[in-house]
């Protein structure tokens, strides 16, 4: 019954990888530092996320795991639409509107996400 479960716990780790990319897509030897309004936010696994709208542009703005936001004081309630940030970060070198961020500032404060 051991091996069964093994088994199938091994068969569904390609799965569990395709689910989470890689940070490999994101160049970072080109920091980006842009500030807006949060136009929409998930705080959801594996990422939450924010649509920052800047002039002439809204980006998708990956964030961290919801608990790793939570642990560093950043909570859901933070990110509502219509509040201004900044994130630093990296472009997603294939979609360029995504980038990934590493900080983020808001209501006063600086969260690391990284």
């Amino acid at each position: 019954m051991k091996i069964a479960r093994l088994a199938c716990a091994l068969a569904l780790l390609p799965l569990a990888a395709l689910a989470h990319h890689g940070w490999s897509e994101y160049d970072s030897s080109k920091l980006l530092k842009l500030t807006g309004r949060i136009q929409a936010a998930g705080y959801e696994h594996p990422h939450g996320y924010i649509k920052l709208v800047v002039p002439g542009k809204t980006w998708h703005a990956v964030l961290a795991p919801p608990s790793r936001m939570e642990a560093r004081g950043l909570p859901r309630d933070a990110l509502k639409a219509g509040v201004e940030a900044t994130v630093e970060g990296y472009a997603n070198r294939s979609k360029p509107e995504e980038m990934r961020a590493e900080r983020i500032f808001i209501a006063g404060k600086t969260v690391e996400l990284r």
